[in-house]
């Protein structure tokens, strides 16, 4: 049966076919369970490659994993995580980093998606006092929930604010690769020459059936993360199935390909999208978001031709993601299904 593409979700594309010839050829035979392969070492190698100094990387199950048990490698239960008040940790993880690694989440509204040192500035208080958790790690997603984008000089002031404070800098990557394509910078430009301790390498909304790399740019942080991997559930006994498509994801920057693709259907959207009545786009379109306000009345007939879902309830602001196999057939039926129930 062949499902249709829609615009909710990343998450909700089908894996590259390079990804299933991958697994599929993983799936050959026996070999060493926990990580001991060759498409783990391969899949390792090639991730640390894409930066200069040293690096550690754990492969994980999904996001949510990747997200707490890099935000526990950096705390302790009395410390805080400093991020935005649309933060993925805070809005749509169910609660988990705050369960699973004690720490308290202080957030902040912006505009953007984006925090800035003057932001975090009013985040950070009770330092030394035993009576308020202590400020220890500044948590930002790249691209933001927004679709919007740090550049490589925003992320090194946050960097350079958290460490003149003895905190950290963890970036939520997700989808770190539309940040990547967009910025047409390196991630060893966009990261690690920018001073982030740590983060996570989405594969999930990028072409992958499932999974996701913890790097650690700080080496230091990852002291004893193999047991915490393992503690925090997400160890995979079938790693190699996890890495092999790592391995392929990098192989001739399949990576940005998809990215550069899905980022560009959004453009396209945007564009078909901006010019119909009672469409008002949000947001800078920087990544492969596309956020909107329409018209309340008209929502679920549009939903109904194509689902997505709706951001803000009270404003009826709506988001659109676009992935690696949207189309531009896709997008010009989307709009014109628009222009019919909005003109």
């Amino acid at each position: 049966m062949k499902f249709p593409r829609g615009f909710a979700s990343d998450n909700n594309s089908g894996a590259h076919p390079q990804i299933l010839a991958a697994i599929a050829a993983a799936n050959e035979g026996h070999v060493r369970a926990y990580g001991d392969d060759a498409f783990t070492s391969g899949a390792l190698n090639k991730i640390q490659a894409l930066f200069r100094g040293p690096s550690e990387v754990f492969f994980v199950f999904n996001g949510t994993g990747a997200n707490v048990l890099a935000l526990s490698a950096m705390t302790e239960p009395h410390h805080a995580v400093l991020c935005t008040e649309n933060a993925h940790i805070h809005v749509d993880e169910c609660g988990a980093p705050e369960r699973f690694t004690g720490c308290k989440l202080v957030t902040t509204p912006t505009t953007d998606g984006k925090l800035t040192p003057t932001l975090c500035d009013r985040l950070y208080r009770g330092v030394g006092d035993q009576h308020h958790v202590q400020p220890r790690v500044v948590a930002v997603s790249q691209s933001t929930e927004l679709g919007t984008l740090y550049s490589p000089a925003e992320l090194k002031a946050l960097a350079d604010w958290a460490h003149k404070r003895d905190m950290f800098l963890y970036v939520d990557g997700a989808r770190i690769a539309n940040a990547a394509a967009a910025l047409g910078v390196s991630l060893q430009q966009m990261l690690e020459g920018s001073g982030v301790d740590a983060f996570s390498f989405g594969g999930t909304k990028n072409g992958i059936l499932f999974g996701e790399a913890v790097v650690f740019l700080n080496p230091e942080l990852a002291a004893g993360f193999r047991f915490r991997r393992k503690q925090g559930m997400q160890l995979g006994s079938k790693m190699r199935f996890l890495s092999c498509q790592f391995e392929a994801l990098l192989t001739n920057d399949l990576w940005l390909e998809n990215a550069r693709h899905a980022n560009a259907m959004a453009k396209l959207l945007e564009k078909e999208m901006s010019g119909i009545p009672g469409v008002r786009i949000t947001q800078k379109v920087e990544a492969n978001g596309v956020f909107a306000e329409i018209p309340r009345e008209a929502t679920a007939k549009l939903q109904a031709k194509s689902f997505f879902y709706v951001w803000n309830e009270t404003t009826n602001e709506v988001r659109w993601l676009t992935s690696w196999d949207t189309t531009p057939e896709d997008i010009q039926a989307f709009a014109a299904e628009a222009r019919k129930i909005l003109n």
